[in-house]
Protein backbone atom coordinates (compact mmCIF):
# COMPACT_ATOMS: atom_id res chain seq x y z
CA UNK A 1 0.00 0.00 0.00
CA UNK A 2 1.06 3.64 0.08
CA UNK A 3 0.59 6.23 2.32
CA UNK A 4 0.26 10.17 1.15
CA UNK A 5 1.00 13.38 3.02
CA UNK A 6 -1.60 14.63 0.10
CA UNK A 7 -5.15 13.25 0.55
CA UNK A 8 -5.89 14.13 -3.35
CA UNK A 9 -2.48 12.20 -4.51
CA UNK A 10 -3.65 9.13 -2.19
CA UNK A 11 -6.33 7.03 -4.45
CA UNK A 12 -4.22 7.18 -7.63
CA UNK A 13 -1.15 6.13 -5.97
CA UNK A 14 -2.76 3.21 -4.65
CA UNK A 15 -4.13 2.71 -7.97
CA UNK A 16 -1.06 2.16 -9.34
CA UNK A 17 0.69 0.23 -6.27
CA UNK A 18 -2.47 -2.44 -6.89
CA UNK A 19 -1.89 -3.15 -10.38
CA UNK A 20 1.72 -4.31 -9.43
CA UNK A 21 -0.33 -7.08 -7.54
CA UNK A 22 1.98 -7.25 -4.15
CA UNK A 23 1.13 -6.78 -0.63
CA UNK A 24 4.18 -7.05 1.48
CA UNK A 25 5.49 -3.94 0.46
CA UNK A 26 4.52 -0.46 2.05
CA UNK A 27 5.66 2.87 0.43
CA UNK A 28 5.56 6.25 1.98
CA UNK A 29 5.42 9.66 0.18
CA UNK A 30 5.81 13.17 1.12
CA UNK A 31 5.28 15.94 -1.35
CA UNK A 32 7.03 19.23 -0.11
CA UNK A 33 6.11 21.97 -2.44
CA UNK A 34 8.74 25.11 -2.22
CA UNK A 35 7.15 27.93 -4.18
CA UNK A 36 8.01 26.74 -7.85
CA UNK A 37 9.62 23.66 -7.31
CA UNK A 38 7.93 20.49 -6.07
CA UNK A 39 10.10 17.65 -4.42
CA UNK A 40 8.38 13.91 -3.95
CA UNK A 41 9.69 12.43 -1.28
CA UNK A 42 9.37 8.04 -1.30
CA UNK A 43 10.26 5.05 1.16
CA UNK A 44 10.21 1.80 -0.36
CA UNK A 45 10.08 -0.80 2.54
CA UNK A 46 9.80 -4.45 2.58
CA UNK A 47 10.90 -7.20 4.82
CA UNK A 48 12.10 -4.58 7.42
CA UNK A 49 14.47 -2.53 4.50
CA UNK A 50 14.03 0.44 3.66
CA UNK A 51 14.97 2.40 0.72
CA UNK A 52 15.11 6.28 -0.32
CA UNK A 53 14.43 8.67 -2.96
CA UNK A 54 13.83 11.76 -4.07
CA UNK A 55 12.94 13.57 -6.96
CA UNK A 56 12.01 17.53 -7.66
CA UNK A 57 10.58 19.21 -10.60
CA UNK A 58 10.03 22.93 -11.10
CA UNK A 59 6.13 23.89 -10.94
CA UNK A 60 4.94 26.88 -13.58
CA UNK A 61 3.19 29.35 -11.55
CA UNK A 62 1.37 30.56 -14.31
CA UNK A 63 -0.95 27.26 -14.77
CA UNK A 64 -3.92 27.08 -13.97
CA UNK A 65 -5.19 25.39 -10.79
CA UNK A 66 -6.55 22.47 -12.76
CA UNK A 67 -3.21 22.21 -14.80
CA UNK A 68 -1.11 22.19 -12.01
CA UNK A 69 -3.32 19.23 -9.54
CA UNK A 70 -2.94 17.63 -13.35
CA UNK A 71 0.80 17.74 -13.56
CA UNK A 72 1.22 16.86 -9.90
CA UNK A 73 -0.38 13.61 -10.07
CA UNK A 74 1.34 12.83 -13.46
CA UNK A 75 5.15 13.44 -11.89
CA UNK A 76 4.12 11.21 -8.77
CA UNK A 77 2.99 8.28 -10.43
CA UNK A 78 5.84 8.52 -12.94
CA UNK A 79 8.10 8.29 -9.90
CA UNK A 80 6.13 5.76 -8.38
CA UNK A 81 6.31 3.84 -11.39
CA UNK A 82 9.79 3.71 -11.96
CA UNK A 83 10.59 2.67 -7.87
CA UNK A 84 7.99 -0.04 -8.48
CA UNK A 85 9.39 -1.32 -11.44
CA UNK A 86 12.93 -0.91 -10.82
CA UNK A 87 12.67 -3.00 -7.68
CA UNK A 88 9.70 -5.50 -8.49
CA UNK A 89 11.71 -5.99 -11.85
CA UNK A 90 8.21 -5.90 -13.53
CA UNK A 91 6.53 -3.48 -16.27
CA UNK A 92 3.19 -2.92 -16.56
CA UNK A 93 1.40 -2.64 -20.39
CA UNK A 94 -0.11 0.90 -19.66
CA UNK A 95 3.16 1.84 -17.85
CA UNK A 96 2.06 4.71 -15.14
CA UNK A 97 -1.35 5.06 -16.32
CA UNK A 98 -4.13 4.63 -14.10
CA UNK A 99 -6.51 6.60 -15.82
CA UNK A 100 -10.15 5.03 -17.55
CA UNK A 101 -9.60 7.50 -20.83
CA UNK A 102 -5.66 7.09 -21.96
CA UNK A 103 -6.65 8.03 -25.31
CA UNK A 104 -7.92 11.42 -24.01
CA UNK A 105 -5.34 12.82 -21.98
CA UNK A 106 -2.81 12.22 -25.44
CA UNK A 107 -5.58 14.39 -26.71
CA UNK A 108 -5.56 16.78 -23.86
CA UNK A 109 -1.33 16.81 -24.15
CA UNK A 110 -1.78 18.07 -27.86
CA UNK A 111 -4.35 20.58 -27.49
CA UNK A 112 -2.40 21.70 -24.41
CA UNK A 113 0.27 22.31 -26.76
CA UNK A 114 2.64 20.02 -24.58
CA UNK A 115 3.33 17.12 -27.99
CA UNK A 116 2.43 17.17 -31.49
CA UNK A 117 0.15 14.80 -32.70
CA UNK A 118 2.46 12.38 -35.04
CA UNK A 119 4.80 12.18 -31.43
CA UNK A 120 1.99 10.63 -29.32
CA UNK A 121 3.53 6.56 -29.12
CA UNK A 122 7.32 8.09 -28.88
CA UNK A 123 5.97 10.27 -25.86
CA UNK A 124 4.06 7.80 -23.92
CA UNK A 125 6.19 5.56 -24.17
CA UNK A 126 9.43 8.03 -23.13
CA UNK A 127 7.36 9.75 -20.43
CA UNK A 128 4.56 7.56 -19.05
CA UNK A 129 6.10 4.27 -19.35
CA UNK A 130 3.65 2.71 -21.41
CA UNK A 131 4.53 -0.51 -24.00
CA UNK A 132 5.58 0.34 -27.48
CA UNK A 133 2.16 -1.72 -28.60
CA UNK A 134 -0.13 0.25 -26.17
CA UNK A 135 1.23 3.53 -27.49
CA UNK A 136 0.69 2.68 -30.86
CA UNK A 137 -3.10 1.17 -30.74
CA UNK A 138 -3.36 5.13 -28.43
CA UNK A 139 -1.71 7.14 -31.44
CA UNK A 140 -4.10 4.74 -34.19
CA UNK A 141 -7.32 5.37 -32.50
CA UNK A 142 -6.56 9.21 -32.25
CA UNK A 143 -5.83 8.92 -36.10
CA UNK A 144 -9.56 7.13 -36.55
CA UNK A 145 -11.98 9.30 -34.76
CA UNK A 146 -12.59 11.80 -37.46
CA UNK A 147 -15.83 12.05 -35.95
CA UNK A 148 -14.79 14.77 -33.32
CA UNK A 149 -16.69 17.69 -33.58
CA UNK A 150 -16.19 20.08 -30.55
CA UNK A 151 -19.52 23.01 -30.11
CA UNK A 152 -21.00 23.34 -27.16
CA UNK A 153 -24.12 23.40 -29.18
CA UNK A 154 -24.23 19.71 -29.88
CA UNK A 155 -25.24 17.11 -27.25
CA UNK A 156 -25.80 13.35 -27.11
CA UNK A 157 -28.94 11.71 -25.03
CA UNK A 158 -28.58 8.83 -23.20
CA UNK A 159 -31.46 7.13 -21.70
CA UNK A 160 -30.45 4.27 -19.31
CA UNK A 161 -32.99 1.00 -18.59
CA UNK A 162 -31.23 -0.52 -15.72
CA UNK A 163 -33.07 -4.18 -16.33
CA UNK A 164 -31.53 -7.31 -17.02
CA UNK A 165 -33.07 -10.74 -17.84
CA UNK A 166 -30.64 -12.31 -15.58
CA UNK A 167 -27.86 -11.16 -14.14
CA UNK A 168 -24.27 -12.00 -15.60
CA UNK A 169 -21.26 -13.09 -12.87
CA UNK A 170 -19.04 -10.55 -13.86
CA UNK A 171 -21.49 -7.62 -14.29
CA UNK A 172 -21.82 -5.20 -10.59
CA UNK A 173 -23.73 -2.29 -12.62
CA UNK A 174 -26.33 -1.61 -11.06
CA UNK A 175 -29.38 -3.10 -12.87
CA UNK A 176 -32.30 -5.13 -11.52
CA UNK A 177 -33.30 -8.57 -13.21
CA UNK A 178 -36.68 -8.47 -14.89
CA UNK A 179 -38.23 -11.24 -12.12
CA UNK A 180 -37.86 -9.02 -9.45
CA UNK A 181 -38.85 -5.56 -11.31
CA UNK A 182 -41.59 -6.73 -13.32
CA UNK A 183 -44.45 -4.91 -11.65
CA UNK A 184 -42.32 -1.44 -11.78
CA UNK A 185 -41.52 -1.42 -15.70
CA UNK A 186 -44.57 0.16 -17.00
CA UNK A 187 -44.28 3.46 -14.30
CA UNK A 188 -40.66 3.41 -14.34
CA UNK A 189 -41.43 4.06 -18.65
CA UNK A 190 -43.55 6.62 -17.46
CA UNK A 191 -41.14 8.20 -15.01
CA UNK A 192 -38.55 7.98 -17.97
CA UNK A 193 -41.05 9.89 -20.12
CA UNK A 194 -41.52 12.16 -17.95
CA UNK A 195 -37.90 13.28 -17.66
CA UNK A 196 -37.13 12.86 -21.11
CA UNK A 197 -39.96 15.49 -22.01
CA UNK A 198 -38.34 17.90 -19.30
CA UNK A 199 -35.46 17.54 -21.55
CA UNK A 200 -37.17 18.49 -24.51
CA UNK A 201 -37.95 21.75 -22.80
CA UNK A 202 -34.05 22.14 -21.74
CA UNK A 203 -32.83 21.00 -25.37
CA UNK A 204 -35.43 23.66 -27.02
CA UNK A 205 -34.45 26.64 -24.38
CA UNK A 206 -31.01 25.90 -25.27
CA UNK A 207 -31.06 25.87 -29.30
CA UNK A 208 -29.07 22.16 -28.45
CA UNK A 209 -28.76 19.89 -31.48
CA UNK A 210 -29.35 16.76 -30.76
CA UNK A 211 -25.85 14.55 -32.56
CA UNK A 212 -26.87 10.90 -30.80
CA UNK A 213 -29.14 9.14 -28.84
CA UNK A 214 -27.93 5.97 -27.08
CA UNK A 215 -30.44 3.73 -25.20
CA UNK A 216 -28.08 1.54 -22.92
CA UNK A 217 -28.40 -0.41 -19.55
CA UNK A 218 -28.97 -2.88 -18.40
CA UNK A 219 -30.73 -4.50 -21.71
CA UNK A 220 -33.27 -1.77 -22.72
CA UNK A 221 -34.52 -5.39 -25.54
CA UNK A 222 -35.76 -6.99 -22.37
CA UNK A 223 -38.78 -4.54 -22.63
CA UNK A 224 -41.96 -5.75 -24.13
CA UNK A 225 -42.72 -4.83 -27.83
CA UNK A 226 -45.57 -2.24 -26.39
CA UNK A 227 -43.20 -0.79 -23.56
CA UNK A 228 -40.24 -0.11 -26.41
CA UNK A 229 -42.79 1.53 -28.30
CA UNK A 230 -44.55 3.79 -25.80
CA UNK A 231 -40.67 4.78 -24.81
CA UNK A 232 -39.91 5.32 -28.23
CA UNK A 233 -42.52 7.44 -29.17
CA UNK A 234 -41.37 9.97 -26.99
CA UNK A 235 -37.68 10.09 -28.36
CA UNK A 236 -38.23 12.27 -31.54
CA UNK A 237 -34.96 13.75 -32.60
CA UNK A 238 -33.33 13.29 -35.78
CA UNK A 239 -29.65 12.48 -34.55
CA UNK A 240 -27.15 11.42 -37.11
CA UNK A 241 -26.68 7.96 -34.78
CA UNK A 242 -29.33 6.27 -32.86
CA UNK A 243 -27.95 3.35 -30.98
CA UNK A 244 -30.22 0.71 -28.89
CA UNK A 245 -28.63 -2.27 -27.19
CA UNK A 246 -30.22 -5.37 -27.29
CA UNK A 247 -26.99 -7.28 -25.68
CA UNK A 248 -28.83 -10.61 -25.09
CA UNK A 249 -30.05 -12.11 -28.26
CA UNK A 250 -32.67 -14.13 -26.71
CA UNK A 251 -34.68 -10.76 -25.82
CA UNK A 252 -34.49 -10.13 -29.51
CA UNK A 253 -38.05 -10.60 -31.98
CA UNK A 254 -38.65 -9.55 -35.43
CA UNK A 255 -41.70 -7.25 -33.98
CA UNK A 256 -39.29 -5.45 -31.65
CA UNK A 257 -36.42 -4.76 -34.38
CA UNK A 258 -39.30 -3.37 -36.39
CA UNK A 259 -40.37 -0.75 -33.85
CA UNK A 260 -36.80 0.32 -33.57
CA UNK A 261 -36.51 0.62 -37.34
CA UNK A 262 -40.05 2.32 -37.63
CA UNK A 263 -38.69 4.68 -35.24
CA UNK A 264 -35.40 5.55 -36.73
CA UNK A 265 -32.58 3.78 -34.65
CA UNK A 266 -29.72 3.05 -37.04
CA UNK A 267 -27.43 0.90 -34.60
CA UNK A 268 -28.02 -1.98 -32.34
CA UNK A 269 -25.19 -4.14 -30.40
CA UNK A 270 -25.83 -7.75 -30.15
CA UNK A 271 -23.26 -9.51 -27.64
CA UNK A 272 -22.17 -12.56 -27.53
CA UNK A 273 -19.58 -12.13 -25.08
CA UNK A 274 -18.26 -15.76 -26.65
CA UNK A 275 -19.50 -18.43 -28.82
CA UNK A 276 -18.68 -21.10 -26.67
CA UNK A 277 -21.89 -22.42 -24.54
CA UNK A 278 -20.38 -24.04 -21.80
CA UNK A 279 -18.94 -20.51 -20.26
CA UNK A 280 -22.50 -18.66 -21.49
CA UNK A 281 -23.94 -21.20 -18.94
CA UNK A 282 -21.05 -20.71 -16.69
CA UNK A 283 -21.38 -17.10 -16.57
CA UNK A 284 -25.46 -16.44 -16.14
CA UNK A 285 -26.40 -16.01 -19.41
CA UNK A 286 -29.14 -18.32 -20.77
CA UNK A 287 -28.66 -17.70 -24.81
CA UNK A 288 -26.95 -19.90 -27.24
CA UNK A 289 -25.46 -19.57 -30.19
CA UNK A 290 -28.45 -20.30 -32.70
CA UNK A 291 -29.99 -17.30 -30.99
CA UNK A 292 -26.94 -14.83 -31.65
CA UNK A 293 -27.11 -15.73 -34.69
CA UNK A 294 -31.08 -15.63 -35.57
CA UNK A 295 -31.08 -12.26 -33.91
CA UNK A 296 -28.27 -11.13 -35.84
CA UNK A 297 -29.89 -12.27 -39.40
CA UNK A 298 -32.87 -10.30 -38.23
CA UNK A 299 -30.61 -7.26 -38.05
CA UNK A 300 -28.92 -7.39 -41.03
CA UNK A 301 -32.53 -8.04 -42.96
CA UNK A 302 -32.89 -4.11 -41.36
CA UNK A 303 -29.80 -2.62 -42.54
CA UNK A 304 -28.97 -2.15 -39.41
CA UNK A 305 -25.40 -1.43 -38.28
CA UNK A 306 -24.81 -4.11 -35.28
CA UNK A 307 -21.81 -4.02 -32.90
CA UNK A 308 -20.93 -7.46 -31.23
CA UNK A 309 -19.11 -7.57 -27.30
CA UNK A 310 -16.50 -10.35 -26.61
CA UNK A 311 -14.81 -10.26 -23.45
CA UNK A 312 -11.57 -11.75 -22.83
CA UNK A 313 -10.33 -13.29 -19.61
CA UNK A 314 -14.19 -15.20 -18.95
CA UNK A 315 -13.94 -18.38 -16.21
CA UNK A 316 -12.37 -20.97 -17.66
CA UNK A 317 -11.77 -19.92 -20.58
CA UNK A 318 -8.29 -20.49 -22.42
CA UNK A 319 -6.48 -18.97 -25.50
CA UNK A 320 -7.91 -21.58 -27.73
CA UNK A 321 -11.50 -20.77 -27.06
CA UNK A 322 -11.51 -17.20 -27.14
CA UNK A 323 -9.40 -17.57 -30.31
CA UNK A 324 -12.43 -19.11 -32.07
CA UNK A 325 -15.10 -16.66 -30.53
CA UNK A 326 -12.92 -14.27 -32.89
CA UNK A 327 -12.55 -16.12 -35.77
CA UNK A 328 -16.50 -16.46 -35.76
CA UNK A 329 -16.88 -13.01 -34.99
CA UNK A 330 -15.40 -12.42 -38.07
CA UNK A 331 -16.95 -15.16 -40.04
CA UNK A 332 -20.25 -13.05 -39.05
CA UNK A 333 -17.97 -9.45 -40.37
CA UNK A 334 -20.52 -7.55 -37.81
CA UNK A 335 -19.96 -3.54 -38.32
CA UNK A 336 -18.08 -2.94 -35.30
CA UNK A 337 -16.57 -5.49 -32.38
CA UNK A 338 -15.67 -4.43 -29.48
CA UNK A 339 -13.38 -6.68 -27.00
CA UNK A 340 -13.38 -6.22 -23.62
CA UNK A 341 -10.99 -7.29 -20.63
CA UNK A 342 -12.52 -9.10 -17.59
CA UNK A 343 -12.81 -6.69 -14.54
CA UNK A 344 -13.41 -8.31 -11.44
CA UNK A 345 -15.06 -6.03 -10.01
CA UNK A 346 -16.44 -5.36 -6.69
CA UNK A 347 -20.42 -5.92 -6.25
CA UNK A 348 -20.11 -8.76 -9.05
CA UNK A 349 -21.19 -12.34 -8.31
CA UNK A 350 -17.62 -13.41 -9.37
CA UNK A 351 -16.02 -11.36 -7.04
CA UNK A 352 -18.43 -11.91 -3.82
CA UNK A 353 -17.69 -15.24 -4.58
CA UNK A 354 -13.96 -15.10 -4.53
CA UNK A 355 -14.39 -16.52 -8.07
CA UNK A 356 -10.70 -17.27 -9.30
CA UNK A 357 -9.98 -16.62 -12.45
CA UNK A 358 -6.69 -17.15 -14.54
CA UNK A 359 -5.22 -14.13 -16.28
CA UNK A 360 -2.29 -15.97 -17.82
CA UNK A 361 -3.53 -16.39 -21.33
CA UNK A 362 -5.51 -12.70 -21.40
CA UNK A 363 -2.51 -10.67 -22.75
CA UNK A 364 -2.41 -13.04 -25.62
CA UNK A 365 -6.03 -13.30 -25.86
CA UNK A 366 -5.62 -9.32 -26.57
CA UNK A 367 -2.91 -9.29 -28.55
CA UNK A 368 -4.31 -11.73 -30.83
CA UNK A 369 -7.97 -10.37 -30.97
CA UNK A 370 -6.03 -6.85 -32.27
CA UNK A 371 -3.97 -8.22 -34.72
CA UNK A 372 -6.23 -10.85 -36.71
CA UNK A 373 -9.28 -7.99 -36.19
CA UNK A 374 -6.32 -5.47 -38.06
CA UNK A 375 -5.91 -8.32 -40.75
CA UNK A 376 -9.27 -8.67 -41.79
CA UNK A 377 -10.22 -4.60 -42.26
CA UNK A 378 -11.00 -3.42 -39.01
CA UNK A 379 -9.77 -0.76 -37.17
CA UNK A 380 -9.65 0.62 -33.34
CA UNK A 381 -11.74 3.67 -32.90
CA UNK A 382 -11.69 3.89 -28.86
CA UNK A 383 -10.59 2.70 -25.94
CA UNK A 384 -11.13 2.71 -21.98
CA UNK A 385 -9.99 1.29 -18.71
CA UNK A 386 -11.19 0.18 -15.82
CA UNK A 387 -10.33 -0.90 -12.39
CA UNK A 388 -9.61 -4.21 -11.56
CA UNK A 389 -8.73 -5.85 -15.07
CA UNK A 390 -7.02 -8.82 -15.58
CA UNK A 391 -3.22 -7.71 -16.24
CA UNK A 392 -4.23 -4.10 -16.23
CA UNK A 393 -5.48 -3.72 -19.71
CA UNK A 394 -8.44 -2.35 -21.71
CA UNK A 395 -11.50 -2.66 -23.52
CA UNK A 396 -11.47 -1.75 -27.34
CA UNK A 397 -14.17 -1.20 -30.06
CA UNK A 398 -12.86 -1.76 -33.74
CA UNK A 399 -14.90 -0.50 -36.46
CA UNK A 400 -14.75 -1.16 -40.61
CA UNK A 401 -16.31 0.13 -43.29
CA UNK A 402 -16.64 4.12 -41.64
CA UNK A 403 -19.24 3.08 -39.13
CA UNK A 404 -17.65 4.05 -35.99
CA UNK A 405 -20.19 4.80 -33.04
CA UNK A 406 -20.29 8.67 -32.01
CA UNK A 407 -21.53 8.15 -28.71
CA UNK A 408 -18.62 6.34 -27.95
CA UNK A 409 -16.58 8.67 -28.52
CA UNK A 410 -17.91 11.53 -27.60
CA UNK A 411 -18.56 9.90 -24.33
CA UNK A 412 -15.08 8.59 -23.92
CA UNK A 413 -13.26 11.82 -25.29
CA UNK A 414 -15.89 13.85 -23.58
CA UNK A 415 -15.87 16.44 -25.97
CA UNK A 416 -19.67 16.98 -26.17
CA UNK A 417 -22.18 17.39 -23.41
CA UNK A 418 -24.63 14.27 -22.50
CA UNK A 419 -27.84 14.68 -21.29
CA UNK A 420 -28.52 11.80 -19.36
CA UNK A 421 -32.31 10.01 -18.15
CA UNK A 422 -32.88 7.60 -16.21
CA UNK A 423 -32.04 5.81 -13.23
CA UNK A 424 -28.02 6.27 -12.25
CA UNK A 425 -27.78 8.06 -15.90
CA UNK A 426 -25.49 10.68 -15.58
CA UNK A 427 -25.38 14.33 -17.15
CA UNK A 428 -22.30 15.51 -18.45
CA UNK A 429 -21.75 19.33 -19.45
CA UNK A 430 -18.84 20.23 -21.41
CA UNK A 431 -17.34 23.64 -21.54
CA UNK A 432 -14.68 23.36 -24.77
CA UNK A 433 -13.70 26.93 -24.25
CA UNK A 434 -13.31 27.04 -20.42
CA UNK A 435 -11.87 23.14 -20.73
CA UNK A 436 -13.84 22.36 -18.00
CA UNK A 437 -16.74 19.04 -17.22
CA UNK A 438 -19.82 19.54 -14.48
CA UNK A 439 -21.52 16.21 -13.82
CA UNK A 440 -25.19 15.79 -12.51
CA UNK A 441 -26.09 11.88 -11.10
CA UNK A 442 -29.48 10.95 -11.27
CA UNK A 443 -30.42 8.55 -8.27
CA UNK A 444 -29.16 5.05 -8.78
CA UNK A 445 -32.21 2.97 -8.01
CA UNK A 446 -35.37 2.03 -10.17
CA UNK A 447 -37.51 2.64 -6.78
CA UNK A 448 -35.62 6.34 -5.86
CA UNK A 449 -35.81 7.26 -9.12
CA UNK A 450 -39.41 7.12 -9.86
CA UNK A 451 -40.38 8.49 -6.41
CA UNK A 452 -38.38 11.67 -7.05
CA UNK A 453 -38.26 12.52 -10.30
CA UNK A 454 -39.58 15.64 -9.56
CA UNK A 455 -36.79 16.88 -7.67
CA UNK A 456 -34.52 14.97 -10.42
CA UNK A 457 -35.91 17.24 -13.14
CA UNK A 458 -35.80 20.04 -10.72
CA UNK A 459 -31.94 19.85 -10.37
CA UNK A 460 -31.26 19.21 -14.20
CA UNK A 461 -33.69 22.22 -14.97
CA UNK A 462 -31.00 24.18 -12.67
CA UNK A 463 -28.12 22.07 -14.08
CA UNK A 464 -28.69 23.47 -17.78
CA UNK A 465 -29.41 26.76 -17.11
Amino acid sequence: MVESNKEELQLELNDLFNLFEVSDIIVKHTEIDEKNKITNEFRYIKDGQEKSYSFTYDMDNSLSDLRKKSLRKRMVKNQLYKILSENLNKTLPWGSLTGVRPTKLARDLIDYGEMKDYLVAEILERDYYVSHKKAELVASILRNQKCIIRNDNLVDLYINIPICPTRCVYCSFISSELSRVKDKVDIYIDTVIKEINAVKNIIKRKAYVVRSIYIGGGTPSVLTARQLDRLLNEVNFLPSEFTVECGRADTITDEKLDILKNHGVTRISINPQTFCETTLKRIGRKQKNKDILSAYQKALARDFVVNMDFIAGLPGEKLGIFKRTINTALELYPNNITVHTLSLKKGSTLFDNNGSVQDRDVEKMIDYAEDTLAKNGYKPYYLYRQKHQLSGLENVGYFRDGDVCIFNIDSMEETNTIIGVGANAISKRVYNIEHTIKRQPNVKFIEDYVDRIDEIIEKKEEFFK
